[in-house]
């Protein structure tokens, strides 16, 4: 077998140009076809960057009455709400592939906030147990976190994130200082920010819509106080964290299996997961159908590559009929005929094909320096490409190997 490498690279050696372009057409194939790939990768990359975010995994787990969230304020079924029991809180952090739970009270929309006469309008209030902060990925910028002291001893003090900071006090200091929530007075002792911030790679209006997500600000408070401005025994959402991106669908759903054990089936009330994985592998399925159709009109290059090597070991086989008539004569073997030009269009493919995946890395570079569009190299899609190229090689240089394994080695040494 090495020597029959040998010989083929000495005869394509031989035969530069002739045999650079019977691979030109494997290697624009190949380049097309990586460029492709890489393209479809990083766009599906970004759809799941752009909806989850470079974030820690995190799964929302909310009530909802029939179709729409249940909104604890004004939402009113007639049916009794649940209330999450701690053997269920302590169930859910014993799932697998579940890093970190946490449960809260929450409004989505905040009225009634003051610090003297600035209101906060649009924001988000939370009654959060001590987890919250770990389990979404915040950490304290200025000030201190929660404490097992605010919870036991009822403290009324609360938690702003930048937003809600900077709506309520501009560019005054918000620590120390105290907020009126319904009428209540709190004291501001911490300031949050996101540990993992991404933002969402916007090109077009409809990616704007799609990924932006603006938010007024949010509020916390420890949960042990949250029935003194708000209702008592209001139903809790749970945030969990997954070990991983791909968990995120398992851990979600299960959680809501645990939080819905025991209701009442026929009420209206049921908790449900956001499956973000789910929308993006739904856009990343519409984003991959387009460019699917494209990979098959790369891959009429690659057929016509493979047409290119077959004629050229046509003519190849004409040109040395006289020697494949020698080699006969003295011995040699059909089989060992069929495997030298096999071999030969297998190397000359080969090498088509490893021209053609550096060639498409390039390509994908620059398409998506010139298209803004995202791109990322798929190291098996390169392997898979180069063995499909000397696939090709064994399947079109069958026709022309097989004519010279077949030649009569009197006729074959006839011919000058």
């Amino acid at each position: 077998m090495l020597e029959n490498i040998r010989l083929s690279f000495q005869g394509l050696w031989s035969h530069k140009l002739r045999s650079f372009l019977t691979m030109l057409g494997i290697i624009i194939g190949i380049a097309s076809i990586i460029a492709i790939v890489s393209t479809i990768k990083g766009t599906s990359e970004q759809i799941k960057q752009n909806l989850i975010g470079a974030g820690n995994n995190v799964v929302d787990v909310k009530l909802y009455s029939g179709d729409m969230e249940y909104d604890t304020e004004y939402g009113n079924t007639g049916a009794k709400t649940p209330i999450i029991s701690d053997g269920q809180k302590d169930e859910i952090r014993e799932l697998p592939h579940v890093q970190g739970a946490s449960f809260y009270y929450s409004r989505n929309y905040a009225d009634s906030i003051y610090y003297k006469n600035t209101g906060l309008q649009g924001g988000q209030v939370l009654g959060v147990d001590l987890d919250y902060l770990d389990t979404c990925g915040y950490m304290v910028q200025a000030g201190r976190n929660f404490v097992e002291k605010d919870y036991t001893d009822y403290r009324k003090v609360v938690l702003l994130d930048e937003n809600s900071a900077s709506s309520l006090f501009g560019d005054e200091s918000p620590l120390g200082q105290t907020i009126e929530i319904k009428g209540e007075p709190f004291v501001v002792v911490g300031i949050l920010i996101q540990r993992d911030t991404y933002e969402p790679v916007i090109n077009s209006i409809d990616e704007y819509y799609q990924y932006n997500q603006t938010e007024s600000g949010k509020v916390l408070l420890p949960s042990a106080v949250w029935p003194i401005v708000y209702k008592y025994d209001e139903p809790q959402n749970a945030v969990v964290q997954a070990d991983s991106t791909e968990a995120m669908s398992t851990v979600g759903q299960k959680t809501a299996d645990v939080l819905n054990e025991g209701m009442d089936t026929s009420a209206s009330m049921k908790y449900k997961n956001r499956d973000v994985m789910e929308q993006v592998r739904s856009l990343q399925k519409l984003s991959e159908s387009t460019n699917t159709q494209l990979l098959w009109i790369a891959s009429i290059s690659l057929l016509v590559g493979g047409i290119g090597v077959m004629n050229i070991m046509l003519v190849s086989v004409t040109e040395r009929t006289s020697e494949i008539g020698l080699k006969k004569a003295i011995g040699a073997r059909k089989n060992r005929i069929l495997i030298q030009f096999l071999t030969e269009a297998a190397v000359l493919t080969s090498i088509g094909g490893i021209l053609g995946v550096f060639f498409g890395v390039a390509l994908s570079k620059i398409v998506s320096r010139v298209s803004q569009a995202p791109s990322a190299i798929s190291i098996p899609a390169s392997i898979a490409a180069v063995l499909f190229s000397m696939a090709i090689g064994l399947i079109f240089g069958l026709l022309p190997s097989v004519k010279a394994a077949n030649l009569n080695p009197i006729d074959a040494l006839r011919r000058d």
